[in-house]
Protein backbone atom coordinates (compact mmCIF):
# COMPACT_ATOMS: atom_id res chain seq x y z
CA UNK A 1 0.00 0.00 0.00
CA UNK A 2 1.27 3.47 -0.92
CA UNK A 3 0.97 5.58 2.23
CA UNK A 4 0.17 9.12 1.10
CA UNK A 5 0.54 12.15 3.38
CA UNK A 6 -0.49 15.80 3.11
CA UNK A 7 3.03 16.65 1.92
CA UNK A 8 3.54 13.70 -0.42
CA UNK A 9 5.70 14.64 -3.43
CA UNK A 10 3.85 15.27 -6.67
CA UNK A 11 5.70 12.49 -8.59
CA UNK A 12 4.38 9.94 -6.09
CA UNK A 13 0.81 11.13 -6.65
CA UNK A 14 1.43 11.23 -10.39
CA UNK A 15 2.35 7.52 -10.23
CA UNK A 16 -1.27 6.61 -9.51
CA UNK A 17 -2.98 5.26 -12.60
CA UNK A 18 -5.79 7.81 -12.41
CA UNK A 19 -4.59 10.40 -14.89
CA UNK A 20 -4.86 10.85 -18.63
CA UNK A 21 -1.66 10.46 -20.65
CA UNK A 22 -1.14 14.21 -20.98
CA UNK A 23 -2.44 15.13 -17.51
CA UNK A 24 0.06 16.57 -15.03
CA UNK A 25 -0.43 17.37 -11.34
CA UNK A 26 0.30 21.04 -10.67
CA UNK A 27 -0.35 21.37 -6.94
CA UNK A 28 -2.10 19.84 -3.93
CA UNK A 29 -3.85 21.41 -0.96
CA UNK A 30 -5.96 20.36 2.00
CA UNK A 31 -9.63 21.23 1.33
CA UNK A 32 -10.74 21.18 4.95
CA UNK A 33 -10.52 19.45 8.31
CA UNK A 34 -10.98 15.68 8.00
CA UNK A 35 -11.49 13.58 11.11
CA UNK A 36 -11.21 10.08 9.65
CA UNK A 37 -9.16 10.07 6.45
CA UNK A 38 -6.40 11.75 4.49
CA UNK A 39 -8.11 14.17 2.09
CA UNK A 40 -6.28 16.15 -0.60
CA UNK A 41 -7.41 18.49 -3.35
CA UNK A 42 -5.35 17.68 -6.43
CA UNK A 43 -5.16 20.21 -9.23
CA UNK A 44 -3.88 19.15 -12.63
CA UNK A 45 -3.55 20.92 -15.95
CA UNK A 46 -6.97 19.48 -16.82
CA UNK A 47 -9.06 19.71 -13.67
CA UNK A 48 -9.42 19.55 -9.91
CA UNK A 49 -10.18 16.41 -7.89
CA UNK A 50 -10.49 15.20 -4.31
CA UNK A 51 -8.31 12.25 -3.27
CA UNK A 52 -9.33 10.34 -0.18
CA UNK A 53 -7.28 7.59 1.45
CA UNK A 54 -8.21 5.50 4.48
CA UNK A 55 -5.54 4.55 7.01
CA UNK A 56 -5.59 1.91 9.73
CA UNK A 57 -6.27 4.64 12.30
CA UNK A 58 -8.41 7.75 12.79
CA UNK A 59 -6.58 10.70 11.24
CA UNK A 60 -7.59 13.14 14.00
CA UNK A 61 -6.81 10.63 16.76
CA UNK A 62 -3.95 8.41 15.48
CA UNK A 63 -4.01 6.43 18.74
CA UNK A 64 -7.46 5.07 17.80
CA UNK A 65 -7.36 2.13 15.35
CA UNK A 66 -10.00 2.20 12.60
CA UNK A 67 -11.01 -0.35 9.96
CA UNK A 68 -9.28 0.47 6.70
CA UNK A 69 -12.24 -1.10 4.89
CA UNK A 70 -14.24 2.08 5.52
CA UNK A 71 -13.17 3.45 2.14
CA UNK A 72 -14.97 0.54 0.45
CA UNK A 73 -18.10 1.29 2.49
CA UNK A 74 -18.03 4.90 1.30
CA UNK A 75 -17.37 3.79 -2.27
CA UNK A 76 -20.30 1.36 -2.25
CA UNK A 77 -22.54 3.92 -0.51
CA UNK A 78 -21.87 6.51 -3.21
CA UNK A 79 -22.45 3.90 -5.93
CA UNK A 80 -25.88 3.14 -4.45
CA UNK A 81 -26.82 6.81 -4.77
CA UNK A 82 -26.44 6.60 -8.53
CA UNK A 83 -29.81 4.82 -8.58
CA UNK A 84 -31.50 8.02 -7.41
CA UNK A 85 -30.86 11.22 -9.44
CA UNK A 86 -31.72 13.49 -6.50
CA UNK A 87 -29.25 11.79 -4.16
CA UNK A 88 -26.60 11.63 -6.88
CA UNK A 89 -26.94 15.38 -7.42
CA UNK A 90 -26.15 16.04 -3.74
CA UNK A 91 -23.08 13.81 -3.53
CA UNK A 92 -19.61 13.76 -5.08
CA UNK A 93 -19.18 11.40 -8.04
CA UNK A 94 -16.62 8.62 -7.72
CA UNK A 95 -14.14 8.98 -10.58
CA UNK A 96 -11.62 6.29 -9.65
CA UNK A 97 -11.30 3.60 -6.99
CA UNK A 98 -8.03 1.89 -6.03
CA UNK A 99 -8.91 -0.93 -3.63
CA UNK A 100 -5.32 -2.13 -2.86
CA UNK A 101 -4.29 1.38 -1.81
CA UNK A 102 -7.65 2.20 -0.16
CA UNK A 103 -8.05 5.34 -2.27
CA UNK A 104 -10.95 7.06 -3.99
CA UNK A 105 -10.70 9.89 -6.46
CA UNK A 106 -13.81 12.04 -6.22
CA UNK A 107 -15.37 14.89 -8.09
CA UNK A 108 -14.30 18.23 -6.62
CA UNK A 109 -17.51 19.96 -5.55
CA UNK A 110 -15.67 23.28 -5.44
CA UNK A 111 -14.75 25.68 -2.68
CA UNK A 112 -17.16 25.42 0.20
CA UNK A 113 -17.52 25.14 3.94
CA UNK A 114 -19.16 22.71 6.28
CA UNK A 115 -21.71 23.76 8.88
CA UNK A 116 -19.50 23.42 11.98
CA UNK A 117 -19.84 27.18 12.49
CA UNK A 118 -23.38 26.45 13.73
CA UNK A 119 -21.89 25.41 17.06
CA UNK A 120 -20.89 29.00 17.71
CA UNK A 121 -24.50 29.66 18.68
CA UNK A 122 -24.82 32.69 16.41
CA UNK A 123 -26.10 31.04 13.22
CA UNK A 124 -29.52 29.57 12.55
CA UNK A 125 -30.45 27.08 9.87
CA UNK A 126 -33.17 28.21 7.51
CA UNK A 127 -36.43 26.32 7.18
CA UNK A 128 -35.62 25.60 3.53
CA UNK A 129 -32.29 24.05 4.59
CA UNK A 130 -34.06 21.77 7.08
CA UNK A 131 -36.44 20.67 4.33
CA UNK A 132 -33.54 20.07 1.93
CA UNK A 133 -31.70 17.91 4.48
CA UNK A 134 -34.87 15.94 5.26
CA UNK A 135 -35.48 15.41 1.55
CA UNK A 136 -32.03 13.84 1.36
CA UNK A 137 -32.77 11.48 4.25
CA UNK A 138 -36.17 10.48 2.89
CA UNK A 139 -34.73 9.64 -0.52
CA UNK A 140 -31.84 7.78 1.12
CA UNK A 141 -34.05 5.78 3.46
CA UNK A 142 -36.26 4.65 0.57
CA UNK A 143 -33.46 3.25 -1.60
CA UNK A 144 -33.72 -0.44 -2.42
CA UNK A 145 -30.35 -1.84 -1.42
CA UNK A 146 -28.77 -5.04 -2.66
CA UNK A 147 -25.37 -6.51 -1.82
CA UNK A 148 -24.14 -3.74 0.48
CA UNK A 149 -20.76 -4.65 2.02
CA UNK A 150 -20.37 -5.84 5.59
CA UNK A 151 -20.05 -2.87 7.94
CA UNK A 152 -19.62 -4.68 11.24
CA UNK A 153 -16.11 -3.38 12.01
CA UNK A 154 -17.07 0.25 11.42
CA UNK A 155 -20.28 -0.25 13.37
CA UNK A 156 -18.25 -1.62 16.29
CA UNK A 157 -15.93 1.41 16.20
CA UNK A 158 -18.86 3.82 16.23
CA UNK A 159 -20.64 1.77 18.89
CA UNK A 160 -17.64 2.04 21.20
CA UNK A 161 -17.56 5.83 21.02
CA UNK A 162 -21.33 6.36 21.16
CA UNK A 163 -22.66 3.72 23.54
CA UNK A 164 -19.72 2.61 25.69
CA UNK A 165 -16.65 4.82 26.16
CA UNK A 166 -18.46 8.02 27.25
CA UNK A 167 -20.20 6.14 30.08
CA UNK A 168 -17.17 4.44 31.61
CA UNK A 169 -16.41 5.93 35.03
CA UNK A 170 -12.66 5.64 34.39
CA UNK A 171 -11.87 5.94 30.71
CA UNK A 172 -8.70 8.06 30.90
CA UNK A 173 -10.28 11.06 29.19
CA UNK A 174 -10.17 14.16 31.42
CA UNK A 175 -13.26 16.18 30.63
CA UNK A 176 -11.92 19.06 32.72
CA UNK A 177 -9.34 19.57 29.97
CA UNK A 178 -12.31 20.46 27.77
CA UNK A 179 -14.08 22.62 30.33
CA UNK A 180 -13.42 22.90 34.08
CA UNK A 181 -16.20 21.19 36.01
CA UNK A 182 -17.34 18.96 33.14
CA UNK A 183 -15.80 15.82 34.67
CA UNK A 184 -17.92 16.18 37.81
CA UNK A 185 -20.98 17.07 35.74
CA UNK A 186 -20.57 13.82 33.79
CA UNK A 187 -20.50 11.51 36.81
CA UNK A 188 -24.28 11.20 37.31
CA UNK A 189 -24.56 9.81 33.77
CA UNK A 190 -21.63 7.42 34.19
CA UNK A 191 -23.07 5.96 37.39
CA UNK A 192 -26.77 5.84 36.45
CA UNK A 193 -27.50 2.10 36.12
CA UNK A 194 -30.98 2.63 34.64
CA UNK A 195 -29.64 5.00 31.99
CA UNK A 196 -26.71 2.72 31.16
CA UNK A 197 -29.00 -0.29 30.74
CA UNK A 198 -31.14 1.68 28.30
CA UNK A 199 -28.05 2.81 26.39
CA UNK A 200 -26.71 -0.75 26.28
CA UNK A 201 -29.99 -2.02 24.81
CA UNK A 202 -29.98 0.81 22.27
CA UNK A 203 -26.38 0.00 21.38
CA UNK A 204 -27.27 -3.63 20.77
CA UNK A 205 -30.01 -2.51 18.42
CA UNK A 206 -27.54 -0.24 16.60
CA UNK A 207 -25.21 -3.20 16.02
CA UNK A 208 -27.98 -5.32 14.49
CA UNK A 209 -28.54 -5.35 10.75
CA UNK A 210 -31.37 -3.21 9.43
CA UNK A 211 -33.12 -2.70 6.12
CA UNK A 212 -32.64 1.04 5.61
CA UNK A 213 -29.48 2.63 4.22
CA UNK A 214 -28.42 5.20 6.79
CA UNK A 215 -25.76 7.86 6.36
CA UNK A 216 -24.45 7.08 9.83
CA UNK A 217 -22.93 10.49 10.64
CA UNK A 218 -25.56 13.01 9.59
CA UNK A 219 -24.31 16.08 11.44
CA UNK A 220 -23.10 19.57 10.40
CA UNK A 221 -19.59 18.35 9.59
CA UNK A 222 -21.06 16.17 6.82
CA UNK A 223 -23.02 18.98 5.15
CA UNK A 224 -21.05 21.05 2.67
CA UNK A 225 -22.23 24.44 1.43
CA UNK A 226 -20.98 25.12 -2.09
CA UNK A 227 -22.09 27.56 -4.77
CA UNK A 228 -24.69 25.12 -6.12
CA UNK A 229 -26.25 24.38 -2.72
CA UNK A 230 -25.84 21.93 0.15
CA UNK A 231 -24.03 18.67 -0.59
CA UNK A 232 -23.73 15.64 1.69
CA UNK A 233 -20.31 14.04 2.22
CA UNK A 234 -18.40 11.50 4.35
CA UNK A 235 -20.73 8.47 4.57
CA UNK A 236 -18.02 6.07 5.80
CA UNK A 237 -20.24 5.14 8.77
CA UNK A 238 -23.07 4.30 6.38
CA UNK A 239 -24.76 0.93 6.34
CA UNK A 240 -28.04 -0.89 6.78
CA UNK A 241 -29.68 0.09 10.04
CA UNK A 242 -32.35 2.33 11.55
CA UNK A 243 -33.65 5.42 9.80
CA UNK A 244 -34.27 6.63 13.35
CA UNK A 245 -30.51 6.79 13.96
CA UNK A 246 -29.96 9.43 11.26
CA UNK A 247 -32.94 11.44 12.50
CA UNK A 248 -31.86 11.24 16.14
CA UNK A 249 -28.33 12.41 15.30
CA UNK A 250 -29.74 15.28 13.24
CA UNK A 251 -32.05 16.45 16.04
CA UNK A 252 -29.27 16.13 18.63
CA UNK A 253 -27.05 18.49 16.66
CA UNK A 254 -29.83 21.03 16.27
CA UNK A 255 -29.83 21.23 20.07
CA UNK A 256 -26.06 21.13 20.43
CA UNK A 257 -25.81 24.07 18.03
CA UNK A 258 -28.54 26.02 19.86
CA UNK A 259 -30.98 26.09 16.98
CA UNK A 260 -34.44 27.52 17.53
CA UNK A 261 -36.85 25.01 19.04
CA UNK A 262 -39.23 25.46 16.13
CA UNK A 263 -36.68 23.98 13.74
CA UNK A 264 -36.79 20.68 15.62
CA UNK A 265 -40.55 20.55 15.12
CA UNK A 266 -40.03 21.08 11.39
CA UNK A 267 -38.02 17.86 11.15
CA UNK A 268 -41.10 15.76 11.88
CA UNK A 269 -43.13 17.91 9.52
CA UNK A 270 -40.74 17.48 6.58
CA UNK A 271 -39.78 13.85 7.20
CA UNK A 272 -43.02 12.11 6.23
CA UNK A 273 -41.93 8.45 6.20
CA UNK A 274 -43.21 6.13 8.93
CA UNK A 275 -40.66 5.86 11.74
CA UNK A 276 -40.69 5.23 15.49
CA UNK A 277 -40.32 8.73 16.93
CA UNK A 278 -39.72 7.34 20.42
CA UNK A 279 -36.70 5.49 19.05
CA UNK A 280 -35.61 8.72 17.34
CA UNK A 281 -35.65 10.40 20.76
CA UNK A 282 -33.54 7.62 22.25
CA UNK A 283 -30.86 8.02 19.58
CA UNK A 284 -31.12 11.79 20.01
CA UNK A 285 -30.44 11.50 23.71
CA UNK A 286 -27.40 9.24 23.45
CA UNK A 287 -25.88 11.41 20.70
CA UNK A 288 -26.15 14.52 22.91
CA UNK A 289 -24.63 12.69 25.86
CA UNK A 290 -21.71 11.24 23.94
CA UNK A 291 -20.90 14.57 22.27
CA UNK A 292 -20.77 16.33 25.64
CA UNK A 293 -19.00 13.71 27.77
CA UNK A 294 -17.25 11.52 25.18
CA UNK A 295 -14.06 11.92 23.19
CA UNK A 296 -15.78 13.14 19.99
CA UNK A 297 -16.02 16.72 21.18
CA UNK A 298 -17.50 19.56 19.14
CA UNK A 299 -16.57 23.27 18.99
CA UNK A 300 -19.66 24.21 21.00
CA UNK A 301 -19.94 27.54 22.76
CA UNK A 302 -22.09 26.19 25.61
CA UNK A 303 -21.43 27.22 29.19
CA UNK A 304 -21.04 24.51 31.83
CA UNK A 305 -24.54 25.27 33.13
CA UNK A 306 -25.96 24.98 29.63
CA UNK A 307 -24.25 21.62 29.20
CA UNK A 308 -25.67 20.41 32.51
CA UNK A 309 -29.16 21.40 31.36
CA UNK A 310 -28.68 19.66 28.03
CA UNK A 311 -27.28 16.51 29.66
CA UNK A 312 -30.32 16.29 31.93
CA UNK A 313 -32.66 16.79 28.96
CA UNK A 314 -30.84 14.11 26.98
CA UNK A 315 -31.47 11.66 29.82
CA UNK A 316 -35.20 12.32 29.61
CA UNK A 317 -35.11 11.45 25.90
CA UNK A 318 -33.80 8.01 26.88
CA UNK A 319 -35.78 7.48 30.08
CA UNK A 320 -39.35 8.45 29.30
Amino acid sequence: MIDFQQNSPLPLLQSLGFWKADEQIIRTSVPGESNMNLVLRIQTNQGSYILKQAKSYVRKYPQIPAPISRIEIEYQFLKQLNHNPFLASLSPKVLQYDAPNHIMLLEDLGEGSDFLSLYGGQQQLKSAEIQHLMDYLMHLHQLEIKNFPETGDMRLLNHEHIFNFPFLEENGFDLDSIQPGLQEASLPYKTDSVLKQRIQALGNRYLADGKVLMHGDFYPGSWLQVSSGIKIIDPEFGGLGDAEFDLGVFLAHLELSEQEEGLCAQVQKHYSLAVDWTLVQHYRGVEILRRLIGIAQLPVSLSLDAKKTLLARARTYLIS
